[in-house]
């Protein structure tokens, strides 16, 4: 069974762009958008009025002016005149959210060709604007003055996790500096990524004048950056004679949990689990069957909860998967080739879309120095607040 068993039709990734990630000072959300829409398009090899529908992934939450960007992409062509073009927004998962809408325009059949952008600007704000808009993804916290931000959210998981788990965890503060030295290691070879130095694990294991706690225990070398980016994916039900070959949408899943944090396990990341086991149920595969996967380390104990909520580890393991090497470019499923939201950035509209493209690269033997060793299958995980809104897509080589 798969997507196309199930709906008796392909949705397949045609095109792709990709814009750096980082401050980028000299670019506006408009230019952005532009540059990533105009790269997809002409990756898979159509015109602009080929496009049916337009689906636009960002959060923003007041850090920039702009609340109605949704026509911005037509910018890209007079073809794209009266095209209908929607926002999305799901908090850090509105770039899936946004995919996830475009491939259901597909299979309900009121579109061939959908393009999918994920864009923020957001390194022109100030911290305490960055931090109150994250802040407002938080039910508890949602307009309350806070000096952590959505990093105290994530260490009070870490909390929890450490509590219950304890020994079992590892030392958990040197397991989260391997992860993300893990992650700032993939960077180095991803040209879009917004971190791209090698920083080793004794650095990013140690608190430091250079590397301090922000919220005990994530050091700043726990915490993905504020990031300007975009990204963009065409999606069509069948090839279009692109610069690559397609790619497969194997299946998708998406589940959302309880808002209130004492309705949720803090260390269970139930939904998410949930948003897994639909994406792989409707592809008709296992964890064993996938090459690689690209997930959601806003925070590295958010990485080392999805190895748990994917089934990679029983719950409480999640060191395993670090200390035994599974998760390293060279391991049985890497994890975050492409550094990840921790070096790569986080861009938070762009994040899913920029997961699906970097995942498409790797399909198609085109991604670089970050290519792996010809990968046949990969899976995308993207999560909006505390685990509250989970996307998870399968993505196959044809």
């Amino acid at each position: 069974m798969s997507l196309k068993d199930q709906f008796g039709k392909d949705v397949l990734l045609t095109g792709w762009g990709h814009s750096r990630f980082g401050k980028l000072t000299d670019e506006t959300l408009e230019s952005l958008i532009v540059q990533v829409a105009t790269e997809a398009i002409g990756n898979a090899g159509i015109e602009a009025g080929q496009i049916d529908e337009i689906y636009l992934g960002q959060f923003n939450s007041g850090m920039m002016p702009l609340a109605f960007p949704s026509s911005l992409a037509l910018q890209v062509s007079e073809q794209l005149a009266n095209v209908p073009s929607t926002r999305v927004e799901n908090a850090c998962a509105s770039g899936s959210a946004a995919f996830q809408q475009g491939t259901k325009s597909l299979l309900a059949g009121t579109a061939m060709t959908v393009l999918v952008i994920g864009a923020e600007k957001m390194t022109q704000a100030g911290a305490d604007v960055v931090g109150a808009a994250l802040l407002g993804a938080d039910y508890d916290m949602a307009g309350k003055p806070s000096t952590t931000g959505f990093t105290g959210l994530f260490a009070e998981v870490a909390k929890h996790y450490e509590k219950r788990y304890g020994a079992g965890a590892g030392n958990l503060g040197d397991v989260l500096g391997t992860i993300a030295a893990k992650n700032h290691r993939n960077g180095v070879d991803n040209p879009y990524a917004q971190l791209r130095k090698d920083l080793g694990e004794a650095f990013c294991q140690t608190v430091s004048e250079k590397n301090p706690m922000v919220a005990d225990p994530l050091r700043r070398t726990d915490c993905s950056p504020v990031s300007d980016g975009a990204a963009a994916v065409v999606l069509s039900v069948a090839p279009t004679g692109g610069a690559t070959a397609p790619v497969r949408l194997a299946g998708f899943g998406q589940a959302n949990d309880f808002f209130p944090a004492d309705r949720r396990d803090p260390t269970a990341f139930a939904a998410t689990r949930v948003s897994w086991q639909r994406a792989l149920g409707m592809a008709g595969v296992g964890l064993e069957d996938l090459d690689f996967a690209e997930v959601h380390d806003c925070f590295t104990i958010a990485e080392l909860l999805m190895y748990e909520a994917m089934g990679l580890t029983e719950p409480g393991q999640g060191a395993r998967a670090v200390q035994e090497g599974w998760v390293f470019k060279d391991g049985k499923l890497p994890i975050n080739v492409s550094g990840g939201l921790k070096a790569k950035g986080h861009p938070v509209g762009a994040t899913g879309v920029s997961q699906h493209v970097i995942a498409a690269m790797q399909l198609t033997g085109t991604a670089g120095a970050m290519q792996l060793a010809a990968p046949r299958r990969a899976a995308v995980q993207n999560m909006g607040g505390v685990g509250i809104a989970n996307y998870v897509s399968v993505l196959e080589a044809l």
